[in-house]
């Protein structure tokens, strides 16, 4: 079996950070705008929906409840273990670049964590391959990643720069597009890949699926601190936050500024 994870990576998601990052902040951000995104690109439950590298189930868990009929495929085995125990979710341990699903037998597949994993570009292709292999005709393929600037606004965001260990993670995530945090620094995100805007839907695209258009997920608002806070308390100023973000999503001026990015593809129907 190809290796899943180095082992800077695995120990990283073994300390249970996914479990919350969503829930709160700019994660929470994160996590509506992304299911924003999916109410209107997903086919109608009960579909089957295999989600890769779905962790612990944070969009599993909804996507159940709303209905669906969800598999979670991941290389944690704590995240399998917690994953499989909610209601109406399967999940199995298992390799974006070779899923242990047969072919055309998800109505949608999800890439939510192994595009910013694979650095290698045919890595990735392949990734997006196999999720072209596992849905039907005509079903969607929907991968998130990390943009290529994340790390430099989150220096400052955060205040990384004051520790000059981060400087050159950020040069390097610049020169090419490889977060490298091989000594392990907690504080700071993993080893990653950090794409390009118009990286993921040319993956996509040379992968065999058709119709890419990436989306910005939090657009430049993730960097605005206590008064995403303020907003994100208040149901009604978070409601015009969405719909001001649903509009300008998939603005090209802007989608650099974003944390995350969204790419969505079909495979095409006979």
């Amino acid at each position: 079996m190809v290796s899943m994870l180095s082992p800077e990576i695995l120990e990283y998601y073994e300390r249970g950070g996914e479990h919350l990052r969503l829930t709160a902040g700019t994660g929470r951000l994160e996590f509506l705008r992304t299911w924003d995104v999916l109410t209107r690109v997903l086919p109608p439950a009960p579909a089957r929906i295999v989600d890769v590298g779905g962790a612990t189930g944070v969009y599993a868990r909804p996507l159940a409840e709303a209905g669906y009929a969800v598999r979670v495929i991941d290389p944690v085995p704590g995240h399998v273990e917690a994953a499989a125990a909610l209601p109406g979710v399967t999940a199995a341990l298992g390799n974006a670049r070779a899923l242990p699903e047969p072919d055309a037998g998800a109505d949608a597949v999800l890439l939510f964590g192994p595009l910013y994993h694979l650095p290698r570009r045919a890595d990735r292709i392949a990734a997006w391959r196999e999720a072209a292999r596992v849905v039907r005709p005509g079903g969607v393929v929907a991968g998130a990643v990390i943009s290529r600037f994340a790390s430099l606004f989150d220096g400052v965001v955060k205040g990384y720069y004051a520790e000059p260990e981060f400087v050159p993670i950020v040069q390097g995530a610049l020169d090419d597009g490889v977060h490298r945090n091989e000594g392990g620094q907690s504080r700071w995100f993993t080893s990653a890949y950090f794409h390009r805007p118009e990286e993921p839907a040319a993956e996509a695209t040379e992968a065999g699926l058709t119709g890419a258009r990436t989306v910005a997920v939090e657009g430049p608002l993730w960097m605005t601190g206590t008064r995403l806070t303020e907003f994100l308390a208040d149901e009604r100023l978070t409601g015009i936050m969405l719909d001001m973000l649903r509009r300008i999503e998939d603005e090209p001026s802007l989608l650099g500024a974003s944390s995350h990015l969204l790419t969505m593809a079909r495979r095409p129907a006979p």
